[in-house]
């Protein structure tokens, strides 16, 4: 079974092919980077712009370096959300074309199902096992129990651990992406020196909150009464760092004990998404996981981040199971993995 991937959620246009052996036969990503970087953020008009423009390009050398015609596919899958809207589309619009004229099944992924699934690609994980998913537009914790059937334990109750990196690093002028620049600037400082809040810390339950640590570090930057010297940026970023590992593990922990009581045989944490790269939270991860008896599984850092292997094996793992789409499946912006789970109680209520 081979089927092609395009993922086009964000500010990357990626395309891939990955078979039912669990080989990527290719996973091509087209970063935004330029283009953002002037706005220190993802601008939406800009990105589906950029998605026309390199989609079509994009797929054919991914078929090219995978060695594969459209013929020889057995389905081909896109996101077709959470994410931003004008990307979305143009990437489900495309697969729908190739769906059409190539007379090949259409399977409509949600993004962060392609996260959840990337275990099961580098590492042939079982089911179940505890997904830890932090990325630029999510924080939750959930309970993967097989393709398509996932329990929501916790999520953040205001903003992501993503953006709260790029609302840092923009307040420090590191420069963008921010998570990849926090990381660099707190390797040279002392987390110690600033004293930053743990939000959620010692709480019962599984949510996150991140908004109140973005303001916690504008005080601090603001107390210093000067301009933030390389040392002050590099202190406030490593202290901004721990103070997210600190309440990242111990949400995480929470969550473990949750998963721990649905499924008790059951030994695996997963990290993905963006910030699951971040080798220092990694670190804290394996220990708090270590102390609970159970196994840290992080995938390489290219497939945590967005890419189109993990559309792909998400596709192809719901391609086994029967589980296809219409050509007229729809694009969202918003997409809950667990459309069950009680509304979130917070300012902003993201599910």
């Amino acid at each position: 079974m081979v089927v092609l991937g395009i993922e086009t959620s964000c500010d990357e246009t990626a395309a891939a092919v990955v078979d039912g052996d669990r080989t990527v036969l290719a996973n091509l990503v087209l970063s935004q980077l330029d283009e953002h970087a002037p706005y220190g953020g993802v601008v939406p008009e800009i990105a589906a712009r950029a998605h026309i423009d390199h989609i079509d390009g994009l797929i054919a050398a991914a078929m090219r370096e995978a060695g594969v015609t459209f013929d020889k596919l057995d389905g081909v899958a896109a996101t077709a959300g959470p994410g931003l809207i004008g990307g979305v589309i143009v990437g489900l619009t495309t697969a729908k074309a190739i769906a059409a004229v190539a007379d090949l099944p259409l399977i409509a992924v949600n993004h962060l199902e392609g996260h959840a699934l990337t275990a099961r690609l580098t590492d042939d994980l079982a089911y179940p096992y505890l997904l830890l998913l932090v990325s630029g537009g999510h924080c939750q914790l959930v309970a993967v129990e097989r393709v398509g059937e996932y329990r929501r334990l916790g999520t953040t109750i205001d903003d992501a651990i993503g953006e709260a990196f790029d609302k840092t690093a923009k307040m420090l002028a590191l420069g963008y992406p921010g998570g990849p620049a926090v990381e660099r600037a707190a390797a040279d400082g002392d987390p110690a020196r600033f004293d930053l809040p743990r939000p959620m810390r010692g709480r019962e339950g599984c949510d996150f909150s991140f908004s109140g640590l973005k303001t916690a570090v504008r005080h601090a930057i603001a107390g210093l009464g000067h301009p933030p010297t390389g040392q002050d940026k590099a202190d406030i970023a490593a202290s901004f760092q721990a103070a997210v590992a600190d309440s990242v593990v111990d949400r995480t922990a929470n969550g473990i004990a949750a998963f721990r009581a649905l499924h008790p045989e059951a030994r695996s944490l997963v990290v993905a998404g963006g910030v699951a790269a971040n080798k220092s939270l990694r670190r804290r991860l394996e220990q708090c996981a270590a102390a609970a008896g159970f196994d840290l599984i992080a995938p390489p850092p290219a497939l945590c981040t967005d890419n189109a292997a993990m559309i792909a094996w998400a596709g192809l793992e719901r391609l086994r199971a029967g589980l296809t789409d219409p050509l007229d499946a729809p694009a969202r912006a918003r997409w809950p993995l667990d459309p069950e789970a009680p509304p979130v109680r917070g300012p902003v209520g993201k599910a």
